[in-house]
């Protein structure tokens, strides 16, 4: 297969030129309500195109959460498709939010889903869930680096739930969501200029002071907007890290639609604010 310029170096350039704001396309019925938009096939397409063509041509980054799509069947995932296409034709890498997570061949199916070249809904990177051990990933790992794709692995995730695995104790004293940084900086040595295998770390966790947030790779930090935590907070969160830190921001630009121009305006506020939060620190 040939594949492209490795996710991490197109990432740290998309990044560098547009600023690292990622946008999130989550297209759930509440939104769908506030932007006028019936839940259904119609409201979905008119929601993610109106998206697209808001921001795809000036963020780094758009990440469609794959549920929403699929909820609606083979219609919905061809929106999907759609979407991905259009996102990326306009210049934004689009990581799809789709938190995948099996062993061997399905594990393998799910990456041929997403990251082959020549799949419908291919896409720069993936969210993946390795919990049922960081090596039944290998098969996604292998194909991201085959394709020239990247994975953001679940690492150090904001929702409550997350700390009684994440934050669980391993022999050796380090814990789970610590070993799968660990991981990380493994598959991410020697890259330049970023590696192209990331966590996911929640903007809304405080100091982590205590983690090695070194990992040569990107950092998808949800959280910022809605959930709570602000660009000013990203410092102090990610430390010496924090110029890999991808924020992503969903409903604090979204609820802004379904005007074009609302939307622009809410992103690149966004970006401006990331921007002063991470040269001012």
């Amino acid at each position: 297969m040939s594949g492209l310029e490795p996710f991490g170096a197109r990432l740290r350039r998309a990044m560098d030129e547009r600023g690292p704001l990622c946008v999130g396309i989550d297209p759930h019925a509440s939104l769908l309500a506030e932007w006028g938009l019936n839940d259904d096939v119609a409201g979905l397409e008119r929601f993610s195109r109106t998206v697209v063509e808001a921001v795809a041509d000036r963020v780094a980054v758009l990440k469609p959460q794959s549920a929403f799509f699929e909820r609606f069947g083979s219609r919905g995932v061809a929106v999907l498709e759609k979407a991905v296409a259009e996102a990326r034709a306009a210049g934004a890498l689009v990581v799809m939010d789709a938190k995948r997570g099996d062993i061997g061949s399905t594990m393998a199916a799910y990456a041929e889903s997403f990251l082959h070249k020549d799949a419908p809904l291919f896409s720069d990177a993936l969210t993946v869930s390795p919990y049922l051990g960081y090596g039944s990933l290998s098969p996604a790992v292998a194909l991201a680096r085959e394709s020239g794709a990247g994975l953001f692995v679940l690492a150090l995730t904001s929702n409550p739930e997350g700390g009684e695995v994440q934050h669980a104790v391993r022999p050796g004293g380090r814990n789970v969501g610590a070993t799968m940084l660990a991981h990380l900086a493994v598959e991410n040595a020697r890259e330049e200029p970023l590696g192209s295998f990331g966590a996911v770390v929640g903007a809304t966790l405080g100091d982590l002071s205590t983690y090695d947030l070194d990992i040569n790779g990107p950092l998808l930090a949800p959280g910022i907007g809605a959930q709570g935590a602000t660009p000013a907070d990203l410092p102090g969160v990610f430390g010496a890290a924090v110029r890999n830190v991808v924020p992503n921001v969903s409903r604090g630009v979204l609820r802004h639609g379904p005007d074009v121009i609302a939307l622009r305006d809410a992103a690149e506020r966004f970006a401006e604010e990331i921007r002063h939060a991470m040269t001012s620190s």
